[in-house]
């Protein structure tokens, strides 16, 4: 199966959690973008739903085709939130950020009651770390921070390159105005203390790490479509 249409399948089967009425937080990414055209169509057939846009980019989107927006503070409490991901595990802990809305995409899915990730079977991995992990950081002493991240990760046995996302004018900036320091890693074994690490970083804004955030992961590929619960998992 082509990518583009494994990324389409999981965006239809992710729609079928959608239901009339929903406050819908709606993510950022080529997986996420297919699950709004596919939603654009829903909302044109008379489904009523408040979606609540992770990014800029994935606003104007939405905008073009028509699915109705709110803000966070407008509809601060959510009923489920779609987006897509760099890398799932299978415990549904997820590397994203790939596409510069980390921080928004984890203040969205943490004021979610449920969050599904869609995306294709590339992305299903054993253990995280092969994709760069993002870490958003304040623009002030982004020197200072990265010898902060790099001390911290040496702690962890973890190692590799660290760079500074480039821009097209610069340094990459988000929609909240910070950078982003992508560590290769290439594996992280333990997630929860890498994440746990990050934050005690004062210049680290956020970090790409989600953990027991996702409740449904919707993996399409060669074989179909894939749906993993972090319960089942648990149990397995």
């Amino acid at each position: 199966m082509d990518p583009r249409d494994s990324k389409i399948e999981a965006a239809r089967a992710a729609l079928g959690y959608v239901e009339d009425g929903m406050r819908l937080g709606i993510g950022t990414g080529s997986t996420a973008e297919e699950f709004v055209r596919l939603l654009a169509e829903k909302v044109e057939g008379g489904l009523s739903i408040k979606g609540v846009p992770t990014s800029e980019r994935t606003a104007r989107l939405c905008m073009d085709l028509g699915v109705p927006l709110f803000s966070l503070d407008e509809e601060p409490e959510l009923d489920l939130t779609i987006d897509g991901a760099d890398e799932v595990d299978h415990t549904l802990r997820l590397i994203k950020g790939g596409g510069g809305a980390l921080l928004r995409e984890k203040i969205v899915a943490a004021a979610s009651k449920r969050m599904i990730v869609i995306a294709d079977a590339s992305k299903l991995v054993d253990t995280l770390g092969a994709y760069a992990l993002p870490i958003e950081i304040n623009p002030f002493g982004m020197t200072s921070t990265r010898i902060a991240v790099e001390k911290a990760a040496a702690k962890l046995d973890l190692s590799g390159g660290f760079t500074i996302r480039p821009g097209n004018d610069g340094a990459y900036e988000t929609d909240g105005g910070h950078h982003i320091l992508d560590a290769s890693f290439g594996r992280i074994p333990d997630p929860e203390a890498l994440s746990a690490a990050l934050h005690a970083i004062p210049g680290v804004v956020e970090h790409g790490l989600f953990i027991n955030l996702a409740s449904v992961a919707i993996i399409a590929g060669e074989n179909g479509v894939e749906t993993l619960t972090a319960e089942q998992e648990h149990r397995s």
